[in-house]
């Protein structure tokens, strides 16, 4: 029977993993709090497969203690694998996996929630509520079906960002190395700089890569309105 340990296991979690297990009684999967380090990698010996999440980078050491072990693949479950180094795994015989679409919804309505506290002006009529000062005066909110909306990055993410938009009937543009024709009927895409010139709020939805690093500079931001709102929902390497 194959023996896969899970680390840094979550109490929400446990549930999804139970009926996972019910689902695949030939595989064996335990679970643990702590995170795979040097001190704690002795820990993971017996086991076929190793499932991570974690925010600290993985210690060089880690990796050829896991070929010693008879580890071949560790599998994280989020996009991001940038805590993970690539090159080492394979000097070691590691296949890296992740999960490439980790609930795109949650972030896009993530990102409409942001929009709408910026748009209507929530964070200032909280601080005026907590002091009891319930004068609107100044702050007044911008609709959403007024705005333009611009999308840098209009991938599984950001596409479904600019469906939610869309539908609350804003104008959507868009900017994109690839461009999704499933999307041109409810999105414009643009240049970069054309996007930065005209959105009323700018939503960015890439992740960190050689091609992004200081996407949003100085001259980014000059080129937007000065009333525009920015919005970064980007996380770092994929």
């Amino acid at each position: 029977m194959n023996k896969i340990l899970m680390l840094s296991v979550r109490p929400d979690e446990q549930a999804a993993i139970d009926n996972w297990q019910k689902q695949h009684p030939d595989i064996k999967v335990s679970t643990a709090s702590w995170e795979l380090k040097a001190e704690t990698v002795a820990q993971t010996a017996g086991f076929d497969g190793l499932v991570i999440q974690q925010r600290y980078n993985i210690e060089p050491e880690v990796y050829p203690k896991l070929k010693e072990l008879g580890f071949k693949q560790i599998s994280a479950r989020t996009a991001g694998f940038d805590v993970l180094d690539l090159k080492l795994a394979t000097q070691n015989g590691l296949i890296i996996t992740n999960v490439p679409a980790y609930s795109p919804r949650s972030v896009a309505e993530l990102a409409l929630a942001h929009t709408l506290r910026l748009t209507r002006n929530l964070e200032l009529f909280d601080d005026r509520a907590s002091r009891q000062d319930f004068r609107w005066a100044g702050l007044q909110a911008k609709e959403i079906h007024s705005l333009t909306i611009g999308i840098i990055g209009a991938g599984r993410i950001g596409g479904t960002a600019a469906k939610l938009f869309h539908a609350l009937g804003a104008k959507v543009i868009a900017n994109d190395l690839v461009e999704n024709p499933k999307l041109t009927d409810i999105l414009t895409y643009m240049s970069f700089e054309d996007v930065l010139k005209q959105a009323d709020v700018i939503c960015l939805h890439v992740d960190l890569n050689e091609t992004t690093h200081h996407l949003i500079d100085a001259q980014a931001l000059s080129l937007m309105k000065p009333t525009a709102f920015l919005v970064n929902e980007c996380r770092g390497w994929s």
